[in-house]
């Protein structure tokens, strides 16, 4: 239905920033709310950041309130996640997801389409 493609991960020092990209395909983005999860190792993956159809909602997970921000571009079929004041524990693989609808989910399993990954790395 929709390809997912996530970039923008790498290493970085606690208290940096990066920004993720997910790149999606299709002519069909408009129809989906996209998300933002991650999973570290020995770890649940779990809800990071979520936005709606058209920008008009958008949540969070508590540990990143304040330090994430999502956006999406329907014009460029491109949804990103800014990340400042990154610490160790954002270290993990992220993921965007894509779901059929205005709403979005928390829970992973509300997702129908999931990217690769790309991996964030916090060094402290």
């Amino acid at each position: 239905q929709v390809q997912l493609v996530e970039s923008g991960g790498g290493l970085v020092q606690a208290g940096g920033s990066l920004r993720l990209s997910c790149a999606a395909s299709g002519r069909t983005f408009n129809n989906y709310a996209m998300g933002w999860f991650r999973q570290a190792p020995g770890k649940e993956r779990e809800f990071v950041a979520a936005i709606s159809r058209s920008s008009a909602f958008t949540g969070y997970a508590d540990s990143v309130k304040g330090r994430f921000t999502i956006s999406r571009d329907n014009a460029k079929n491109t949804v990103y996640l800014q990340m400042n004041s990154l610490k160790p524990e954002d270290t993990a693989v992220y993921y965007c997801a894509a779901r059929v609808g205005s709403a979005y989910r928390t829970a992973a399993a509300g997702y129908d389409n999931w990217g690769q990954g790309t991996q964030v790395t916090v060094s402290s």
